[in-house]
């Protein structure tokens, strides 16, 4: 169905995509920080399910609708927008106690999952990305196109494995060192608390 050189190309350019800072990737590096690698690589995962919804959004035709509908798009957008900013007020309320609790316990690792999965649905702008992403590697007269954009998200997906859960090991270290310190536990959560506000307000001020 697809050359060798195309899928060479399409992998390359999601690997570089997955490194390129922003929302996701630094939300796995503040959770992984924050809550130890185990937890960043959840939250992976859960981003991860994200992009399987993207992509069947892609491949169905859903995603045009964001791309039309402006009162879609900001519903969508300010629902995101609202999640970030809880997600940014439990980090300035979360104490150090808090933190050494919430990092070795396994328990509640849905939760991070399903936090995963909402950071990545409610922003519409992956959505018109793959939108626009996907369909320049794809080619009618290679066969049936919503199989096409189920391996492109698919390969997509495994460069964002690969990255991300990079990202969680190595943040999860780095924070594993922080929270033996009091003072280091406290900077690691207001920074991250100020990461999601401006996410936030990122994604709330984002266009189509």
């Amino acid at each position: 169905m697809f050359d060798a050189g195309t899928l060479i190309l399409f992998a390359s350019a999601s690997l570089l995509l997955a490194l390129a800072p922003g929302p996701d990737n630094i939300f796995v590096l503040t959770q992984s920080a924050l809550k130890g690698k185990l937890v960043g690589l959840v939250v992976t995962l859960g981003l991860c399910t994200g992009l399987v919804v993207h992509t069947s959004a892609v491949a169905l035709g859903v995603a045009a609708i964001f791309q039309a509908s402006a009162l879609a798009f900001n519903l969508l957008k300010f629902a995101g927008a609202a999640y970030l900013l809880y997600l940014a007020w439990g980090a300035f309320r979360a104490g150090t106690s808090s933190l050494e609790s919430e990092a070795s316990r396994e328990i509640g690792l849905g939760r991070f999952y399903l936090r995963g999965i909402i950071m990545n649905v409610t922003n519409p702008k992956v959505s018109i990305f793959f939108l626009a992403f996907l369909p320049q590697f794809t080619r009618p007269e290679q066969g049936h196109l919503p199989l096409q954009m189920f391996i492109l998200g698919g390969i997509f997906i495994l460069a964002t494995l690969l990255v991300f859960g990079s990202v969680s090991l190595l943040a999860g270290v780095l924070g594993q060192w922080l929270r033996r310190s009091e003072r280091a536990q406290k900077l690691l959560t207001r920074t991250a608390g100020a990461i999601f506000a401006a996410l936030a307000l990122k994604l709330a001020t984002a266009s189509r």
